[in-house]
């Protein structure tokens, strides 16, 4: 029986490179039968604020797999990204891009003769894309990022099975823990810990910038990298750039029910409906797609035909030796493909293996909620008020320390000023913006009721503006929240 997707052609080029793509398929008697689904700008511009019809989420639901295309979401209506709303919603927690230098596909590493073969497996649920935003003032806008212990367990877990599946023997853990000691530094922690289960692989961490160079620099050091959502985001376009850019970039977004394969180039519209657009990508990950879901033979087999295009020096328009041989359009590229079924390249032919573990779809019958630290300690011992003002530290710790004139249980410790110390002690240096963060924490033998810290902030917005409230939290006699800069 053929296995039934979901497909979503996408925008722009997505049509045309989707259609080259499921040519290529059919070819090579691929079992799979195609529902194609509405996502996309159009579903936007129809008045769908989710970008996808209620049609489409059933069917992809239902199957399990999305094989999409590009998709652009508008800009300046205030709707989401079709492509992080899509991976959120279905729980695709690990993104894997696999890079690896292609024979007909020059970059200055292939001229130099040093090839690159990486794995790329970034964090896709949590981090900055919430998109929990707000404007606290008119001047001051902040974003609420969102680091969890399960989720950073879950891609973190994958990716040292990841490894094994694909005989590596080393993961780096790249982060920025140094600055972000709570974010960063949570999932550094559970990095650790997974890493002792794996004995077998070369654990390490970098941090992310120290990691940008040395991947521009050296990128032969590395095998695989986990990383958080906005870190693995940008690495994955760099490195990208190493292997001849986003049009040699596959895409897998891999979850315990669903998953989805995308081309993760833009649409180009400035080509759409030309017949030029480099389908590379998305045969990429639809390459990866039939692997996941056990069509190893045909994977190897499409996966070997477009090696040997490309080694034959075949290109489309974007990329090759112009001067040697004339580009191909999409249709022409897909032909060549499709003749070459069944043959080998000479350099870098693979094998009928498996880079997934094969899906399997379920269907929930409730929301999975996973909870850790059950015998944990917590002890709540202060707060953080985020106030609107204008005058100056001295001024607002007079007005703080007033909010305190009923509760005897408290202090004011500190004020800060965009993370930076203002109060009790500072510099004149420090430039100031309209929005504090003013920092209460309970007397040392006292213990106190969250009621009490909502009578602070309440007391407080007395006489200025209140933005936000943070409880400061102990774990296990561990501090759950950062010192300011110069505290």
């Amino acid at each position: 029986m053929k296995t039934k997707i979901a497909v979503a052609q996408g925008d722009g080029i997505g049509p045309e490179i989707m259609d080259a793509v499921l040519r290529i398929f059919k070819a090579n008697d691929v079992q799979l039968e195609y529902e194609f689904v509405e996502m996309g700008k159009s579903y936007f511009d129809a008045g769908h604020s989710t970008g996808m019809t209620a049609a489409a989420k059933e069917a992809i639901e239902k199957y399990g797999i999305l094989f999409k295309g590009p998709m652009e979401t508008p800009k300046g209506k205030g709707v989401k990204s079709i492509n992080v709303t899509a991976r959120k919603v279905w729980n695709t927690y690990a993104n894997q891009r696999d890079f690896r230098t292609l024979n007909g596909v020059d970059t200055v590493f292939s001229k130099a003769g040093i090839p690159i073969n990486l794995t790329i497996i970034r964090e896709n649920i949590e981090d900055t894309y919430g998109g929990i935003e707000h404007l606290l003032t008119y001047d001051v806008a902040v974003g609420r990022r969102i680091i969890t212990r399960p989720g950073s367990e879950q891609v973190i877990r994958y990716a040292f099975e990841m490894v094994r599946r694909k005989g590596y023997k080393k993961l780096a853990c790249g982060h920025k823990a140094n600055i972000m000691k709570l974010t960063d530094g949570l999932f550094l922690e559970v990095f650790q810990q997974v890493a002792k289960e794996y004995p077998d692989i070369e654990a390490s961490d970098i941090i992310v910038d120290d990691l940008c160079m040395k991947l521009v620099s050296k990128p032969q050091m590395f095998e695989a990298i986990v990383l958080t959502n906005l870190q693995g985001d940008i690495v994955s376009d760099l490195c990208a750039g190493l292997v001849g850019g986003l049009g040699f970039a596959p895409s897998a977004n891999i979850g315990d029910n669903i998953s989805i394969f995308e081309a993760v180039h833009g649409t180009a519209p400035d080509i759409a409906g030309r017949g030029i657009a480099n389908p590379t990508a998305l045969l990429l990950s639809g390459i990866g797609m039939l692997r996941f879901l056990g069509y190893s033979a045909n994977a190897a087999a499409i996966e070997n035909a477009l090696l040997y295009t490309l080694e034959q020096g075949a290109h489309t328009g974007d990329f090759g030796d112009k001067t040697a041989t004339p580009s191909l359009g999409t249709d022409a590229f897909a032909d060549a493909i499709i003749a070459n079924l069944g043959k080998l390249p000479a350099d870098g032919g693979v094998f009928a293996s498996s880079d997934f573990e094969t899906g399997h779809h379920r269907t929930p019958i409730k929301n999975k909620l996973t909870l850790t630290g059950a015998h944990v300690v917590e002890e709540m011992i202060g707060v953080d008020v985020f106030v609107e003002s204008n005058v100056q530290p001295d001024e607002l710790a007079a007005v703080a320390k007033k909010s305190l004139r009923f509760n005897e249980n408290f202090e004011l410790v500190m004020i800060s000023n965009r993370g930076t110390q203002v109060w009790p002690t500072g510099s004149i240096y420090t430039e100031l913006v309209n929005e504090y963060r003013i920092r209460f924490e309970k007397k040392p033998g006292t213990s106190i009721k969250q009621k009490e810290i909502l009578h602070i902030a309440a007391d407080l917005s007395e006489a200025v503006k209140v933005c936000s409230v943070e409880f400061l939290m102990n774990f296990d006699g561990k501090i759950g929240y950062t010192l300011a800069q110069g505290q």
